[in-house]
């Protein structure tokens, strides 16, 4: 998949993450889809990294991974802000 596609599934992801987790964030939805663009690239690059998937296909293993990075990086992002 190209950039364009991984921001077109990081949107997509950050709704989903948002609606897995749900809860008030303090950035909002906006801060959520951001989370998600980032958590998608974060999730495709891992996973090419051990091998599950690929950055230039389009698959249901690479939408995991995009989910997955996402509510890793959402539940960062709310830890680190309930901290402070």
């Amino acid at each position: 998949m190209g950039i364009i596609s991984w921001i077109i599934l990081g949107l997509i992801v950050g709704v989903l993450a948002k609606w897995i987790m749900p809860g008030k964030d303090p950035g909002g939805i906006f801060i959520t889809i951001i989370i998600g663009i980032v958590g998608a690239f974060l999730g495709g690059f891992i996973g090419s990294l051990i091998g599950l998937g690929a950055l230039g296909k389009f698959s249901i293993l690479n939408i995991i991974l995009a989910i997955v990075g996402a509510l890793i990086l959402l539940g960062g992002y709310r830890l680190i802000k309930s901290q402070s």
